[in-house]
């Protein structure tokens, strides 16, 4: 890395980012959605469903927008890492994907097979619950080491099956639950808030337990990753990130108590999510493939990486303000007596 200058070097960095941002875009805006499928089963009352699918029905499909471009540009901008990582992920990505299938076809025949919808309703929970584990084992899969031999993967179709992993893939079913429960408190009113913020309660005190789990089995786990953070004077510089994440975690337990701030909540979720990423990048960079890959040795051609980006720096802003739009225009509290249309 100290020999690269120039373009040879922030070309990967400025893609490296375009994928962090898509990454985080998809974990934030479709977590609250997936969040609703895993709790639609401790909401069994079909008013309650009902409320819960139209609180997202103008947004669920447009938040997967980021979820492609992250595949994609990855394709691309880094096809090394890209080759690696798919073989190394193979098993809960197709999972994931065959789960958001089921999912987005549920979410849409619930609504025509009425009265004789159940069916639908387990696709939907069961597809976001698989979805949600998927991606949670892949995280823990990544952090955990990929084998590497000769630039191509040299391991298992099971390799990413470990504690840790199942530890990542637990935690992320909690978060995502916590966002949509959150998310209700926003978007409804009456039984279904106040049973929302029970909930919401409950998944907050699991998710810190679980970003606690993993923040301490890391550095257990991975010398790497204790240098960084516990050295001197990273330790001083980093230390905002976990004071932070209490900070978050203690203020949107105490939005939960109140009503005025219905709002507040979800934001604080948001912001505990997007904290837990930035410390996932602390982590792990420059490494794209844990602990033998880094961007500049994924990096495509500097001419597929320029191209690319052009059409991001065109593209990215029409997403973000129709994305803006959306949830500008359908903003405040579905009704009950609302439909989906």
């Amino acid at each position: 890395m100290s020999t690269l200058a120039g373009s040879a070097y922030w070309l990967p960095v400025i893609c490296a980012a375009v994928i962090a941002f898509s990454i985080a875009m998809y974990v934030v805006l479709d977590g609250f959605d997936l969040g609703l499928g895993i709790l639609f089963a401790f909401f069994p009352e079909e008013s309650d469903r009902d409320q819960m699918m139209n609180s997202v029905a103008p947004f669920w499909d447009g938040n997967e927008t980021w979820l492609i471009l992250g595949g994609t540009g990855l394709f691309v901008l880094f096809p090394h890492a890209y080759a690696v990582i798919m073989p190394a992920l193979y098993v809960p990505l197709f999972s994931m994907l065959l789960a958001l299938v089921f999912r987005g076809v549920a979410f849409e025949f619930r609504w025509v097979a009425k009265p004789h919808h159940r069916k639908w309703d387990i696709a939907f929970s069961a597809g976001s619950i698989v979805a949600t584990l998927c991606q949670g084992f892949m995280l823990g899969g990544l952090l955990g080491g990929t084998r590497v031999a000769a630039g191509q993967f040299a391991g298992g179709a099971f390799d990413w099956l470990t504690p840790f992993s199942l530890v990542c893939g637990l935690g992320l079913l909690v978060g995502y639950a916590l966002l949509a429960a959150t998310w209700l408190v926003m978007k409804t009113s009456g039984s279904l808030e106040r049973r929302a913020r029970r909930s919401a309660r409950l998944l907050l005190v699991g998710l810190v337990g679980f970003i606690i789990l993993v923040s301490v089995w890391t550095p257990l786990e991975f010398p790497g990753v204790a240098q960084r953070w516990f050295s001197w004077p990273n330790i001083l510089y980093l230390s905002p990130v976990p004071v932070a994440t209490a900070f978050f975690a203690i203020t949107c337990w105490r939005g939960l108590a109140g009503s005025r701030f219905f709002f507040s909540p979800f934001y604080k979720a948001v912001a505990l999510f997007v904290l837990a990423f930035v410390g996932l990048l602390i982590s792990t960079m420059p490494y794209l493939v844990p602990p033998e890959i880094t961007i500049w040795d994924a990096a495509g051609a500097p001419s597929s990486q320029r191209f690319v980006l052009i059409g991001v720096a065109i593209l990215v802003p029409f997403i973000l303000g129709y994305t803006v739009f959306v949830y500008y225009h359908f903003r405040g509290k579905v009704r009950a007596d609302e439909g989906y249309h």
